[in-house]
């Protein structure tokens, strides 16, 4: 009765996760051999066909417990659950934009293509990708004309991680490996003894020699980086452990492989292993010979749940910057029905970027005009082919950026790593970074603003300022507030293990970001009137 237990527990705390019925898979069944709800893939893994939660009252200990009072058991709105779906979907930085196009499909939205031309309305919410890892979605308020401002969320989809190689097959002492790149500033001693496997996106050619993008996951685990043992390394806990990115982090796939059986014709004359090629093709369901491009991540395979003795974190990969993107996401979805937008002059705006954690210098970055160029774009729509000097540029002085990246939460025994004032903790609120040196692009003004928009609504926010004696990293904020010089502040949810394999943060500090959000989209445009500023 595990399962049954573990909801039992659900029921009877106000502080755990709210269920849903997108969050179980539709084979969950209550049985004694059941797998853990918060641990299982097949049951995190978001399924749309399931409606109902359905169980047998007689099987809890608790009589008042219902079907119907099952996902009443966590807090009001959460949205916890939605974002261990989002996770579990979002093992690359395609995958998460593939979701959250399916998110804004489902919530009304209209795709558009940045190649055709935009037929725009007030009250109207639309979206548009770019490479299948950047996206922008916005909603037009009723009551918006020319010159008005964008209330805008940014964030990215990439995290660090490897990366195949354009030539990946590798092997050694029998071996069948991968070759890997590095992306990013991770944490690469915690990708060591991870049951990993591959996902990303390939091209593949069709029977009328046409080429398709796809996407492809293999959700086993298919790969793995096998440390040295201890004792043929007697030193590395002396000495610490310093593996040689290039020579030492290539994954195991498989023994030497007789490739006579595969079902690939040139199986001599390819970049990548034939064995690999022919997984891959498998679970796209076509040749591999008609496979032409790949362009595939190492991922974890364990999947996003929550965890410690009250379910109160959530261990996850990429939370850096998925959980960011997806409370954005949430928040504008969720402020932008057609009551919300009756009575708003602006237009809100989300704008989720890829290689953020390469330096955002690419199409897809945000180094890239895309946002701007949206933006201009919805003014040229609105504007009858007549634009009065200065309208753009008025515009983005009316209007406001939050750069949401996750933050740095103090680390109970790396305490001095932290400035003495400013420890930002789980479960406390996001995050307002502050860098003196513009490494966040975080004035007092803005971050006065943003406060406020919390305090009307009583949530909580932090501070963190990075000590004097250790640099800062930074974020997208700065790039964009730079590029037209639109007010921004930097924040974020706080979290531990940025950048490993397998991250942390709190589940309240999720809610509270994803209402903070929301409140922003709401309430932003009153509390901006309220101050008078150059």
């Amino acid at each position: 009765m595990a399962s049954v237990a573990r909801l039992h527990i659900l029921q009877q705390s106000s502080s755990v996760l709210n269920l849903k019925p997108s969050s179980i898979a539709s084979e969950f069944h209550l049985q004694s051999n059941s797998s853990s709800l918060f641990c299982n893939p097949n049951l995190l893994r978001n399924n749309s066909r399931v409606r109902k939660l359905h169980l047998t009252p007689s099987l809890c200990s608790n009589s008042n417990f219902t079907p119907e009072n099952a996902s009443a058991s966590g807090p009001s709105g959460s949205i916890v659950g939605d974002l261990l779906d989002y996770l579990n979907e979002s093992w690359t930085q395609f995958h998460a934009t593939a979701e959250a196009k399916r998110q804004l499909v489902a919530a009304g939205f209209h795709l558009l293509s940045e190649n055709d031309d935009w037929e725009l309305k007030p009250g109207g919410r639309y979206f548009f990708t770019r490479n299948m890892s950047c996206l922008v979605a916005f909603a037009i308020g009723e009551k918006y004309s020319v010159g008005n401002g964008f209330h805008v969320i940014a964030a990215h989809t990439d995290s660090p991680c490897l990366k195949l190689k354009p030539k990946s097959a590798l092997s050694k002492s029998n071996y069948l490996m991968v070759n890997v790149q590095t992306y990013g500033g991770g944490l690469w001693h915690t990708w060591f003894d991870r049951d990993l496997s591959v996902a990303g996106k390939v091209i593949v050619r069709a029977g009328d020699g046409s080429f398709q993008q796809k996407l492809v996951k293999i959700k086993r685990p298919l790969l793995r980086v096998p440390t040295l043992a201890i004792h043929l390394d007697r030193m590395v806990n002396q000495d610490g452990f310093k593996p040689n990115l290039e020579t030492h982090l290539n994954p195991l796939l498989a023994t030497k492989h007789d490739d006579a059986s595969l079902d690939i014709k040139d199986k001599n004359n390819s970049s990548h292993h034939p064995l690999l090629m022919q997984i891959l093709s498998d679970e796209l369901g076509c040749q591999a010979d008609n496979i032409a491009n790949i362009e595939l991540n190492i991922c974890d395979t364990q999947p996003s749940c929550l965890g410690g003795a009250n379910n109160e974190f959530i261990f996850s990969g990429r939370l850096d910057n998925l959980a960011s993107s997806f409370c954005a996401l949430r928040a504008l979805v969720d402020a932008c029905g057609p009551k919300d937008l009756s009575d708003e002059h602006a237009i809100r705006m989300v704008a989720l970027f890829d290689n953020e954690e390469v330096g955002s210098v690419s199409m897809q970055g945000a180094g890239a005009p895309t946002m701007f160029q949206a933006m201009k774009r919805i003014i040229d729509s609105f504007a009858n082919q007549y634009i009065r000097e200065s309208i753009i540029e008025r515009a983005i002085r009316r209007s406001f950026l939050v750069s949401a990246d996750m933050a740095h939460g103090v680390h109970p025994n790396f305490m001095d790593k932290h400035e003495e004032h400013h420890r930002p903790e789980l479960q406390k609120g996001l995050v307002i970074k502050h860098n003196a040196n513009q490494r966040y692009a975080t004035s007092g003004t803005t971050a006065f603003l943003f406060k406020e928009v919390g305090k009307i609504h009583s949530l909580p926010t932090q501070d963190f300022v990075v000590r004097n004696d250790m640099g800062c990293g930074s974020t997208i904020g700065p790039i964009l507030a730079s590029g037209v010089g639109i007010r921004t502040v930097d924040c974020g949810i706080p979290q531990l293990s940025m950048h490993s394999v397998r991250e942390i943060c709190g589940k309240e500090d999720i809610d509270i970001a994803y209402n903070h959000f929301k409140a922003f989209y709401r309430t932003f445009s009153s509390v901006d009137r309220k101050l008078n500023a150059d």
